[in-house]
């Protein structure tokens, strides 16, 4: 690794660790179960035990009530679809959407690996660019995030299609998929549905706060960076920045459908401000059954 990297990997090191240590490690593990419930042992019944855990068989041999223990079984597996598309560059604040998208992934992949689940990556642009297998520990969670951060991808558009389709070739038992992505990208519904299916999925989208609204700054020049077409918008005209900020709440709106339809929460992240608190919103909905 050269230095700017190994520098941008250390700070996310730090910064996400103490995050997953302070806030998410804990809701992660409420929010995403197991699978299933493993027994444990059988001790005798102590006053405010569940008399539906009553052992009957137990307790009419031994002559004293004894309950059943069990223990969820904790192991999952985590995947993280990342989009590596060219849109992911564009930033207004200190951070572009791609580097969020880093520390996003280090989030999860830490409070994963805390609470002994396996993670593993799909990176993706027009084409599957990436894939770290799922694995546990640290040093595979610092792998994933040094392949996020030093990836340099081949292709410039998004197609979620691709790293669904991947998806489905290498994981065929239940997991927990985020895909994190701007989602500047259509006609992946049939791909996503069977898939939405089988696995415990969350969308994770990323916006920038100037994709939302435009600044009064008159006449600009905006190049759309997968496509690389350019455009002159009157941003002076309380028109255009109206119809501006409408066109991305109806994209935001017709996203959120799609994913309800499968019965997959969108969580909206602001890039350019604190998606911390939105995450740990979403994490502690899911906990109450909300998500």
């Amino acid at each position: 690794m050269d230095r700017e990297l190994l520098k941008k990997l250390r700070r996310i090191e730090i910064v996400t660790g103490r995050r997953v240590n302070s806030t998410f490690a804990g809701e992660y593990q409420s929010a995403f179960k197991g699978k299933g419930m493993e027994f444990e042992e059988v001790r005798l019944y102590q006053p405010g035990d569940d008399i539906r855990d009553i052992d009957w068989n137990v307790t009419a041999r031994s002559g004293e009530p004894h309950i059943k223990r069990f223990r969820e079984e904790r192991e999952l597996t985590v995947f993280l679809l990342v989009d590596f598309s060219e849109s992911g560059l564009f930033g207004s604040g200190e951070k572009s959407k791609r580097e969020c998208a880093a520390e996003l992934a280090a989030v999860l992949a830490f409070s994963a690996i805390r609470n002994n689940d396996r993670v593993g990556l799909i990176g993706y642009t027009d084409r599957v660019e990436l894939f770290v297998p799922a694995a546990k520990g640290a040093r595979h969670a610092l792998r994933i995030i040094r392949e996020v951060l030093g990836h340099e991808p081949q292709g410039k558009g998004t197609s979620l299609n691709c790293a669904l389709e991947y998806l489905g070739k290498v994981q065929h038992k239940t997991s927990v998929v985020f895909m994190i992505s701007d989602f500047y990208d259509r006609d992946y519904e049939k791909r996503l549905s069977p898939l939405a299916l089988k696995h415990d999925m969350t969308a994770l989208m990323l916006t920038d706060r100037r994709e939302r609204e435009l600044p009064r700054a008159g006449l600009i020049s905006l190049i759309e960076r997968e496509t690389g077409r350019r455009r002159i918008v009157d941003s002076g005209s309380e028109k255009v920045r109206r119809q501006w900020a409408a066109k991305t709440r109806e994209r935001l709106d017709e996203l959120t459908r799609t994913m309800a339809r499968r019965g997959i929460p969108l969580v909206n992240l602001d890039s350019s401000g604190d998606w911390v608190k939105e995450l740990s919103l979403y994490f502690l909905t899911k906990q109450t059954g909300g998500a």
